[in-house]
């Protein structure tokens, strides 16, 4: 008879992974933090249980894009001049997060899976006393 391994609490041992963005296309970053932060990765991945890591994205201002796009938001529809605003791509924190964000699968992992990422501007981040390991075999 077959029997299911699903991994206990003793699993639960979450590491910190650190990816430095410096000329890194946004694709390849988000889907493998994805894969970081849901555990997918580890040899006792199991889909109903949490055992992701946290990730830490540094040099986020780096990030190569495919192209510019110029997004455009309507904030006060019928409102002739004030309705259509353009959004400037000033903060590439908000550009990554929300490319991870709308990558996760719905429910719980999309609320709990995205606030085990952090994402930084420059080389400099807090988070120093978790030993985060370097990750470097991203093209």
């Amino acid at each position: 008879m077959n029997e299911t391994f699903i991994p206990t609490s003793d699993y639960n041992k979450r590491k910190w992974y650190i990816i430095d963005c410096q000329d890194k296309r946004l694709g390849r970053v988000a889907s493998l933090s994805i894969a970081l932060l849901a555990g997918k990765h580890k040899s006792y991945y199991h889909p109903s249980l949490d055992t992701g890591d946290y990730v830490i994205l540094i040099n986020a201002e780096c990030l190569t894009l495919d192209r510019d796009i110029t997004k455009f938001h309507v904030f006060s529809p019928g409102r002739p001049g004030r309705s259509l605003k353009r959004l400037v791509n000033a903060l590439p924190e908000r550009i990554i997060e929300k490319c991870i964000f709308g990558m996760l699968p719905n429910g719980f992992p999309r609320k709990h899976l995205s606030k085990r990422l952090k994402v930084y501007q420059g080389s400099q981040h807090p988070h120093s006393a978790q030993n985060p390991i370097k990750l470097e075999e991203l093209k």
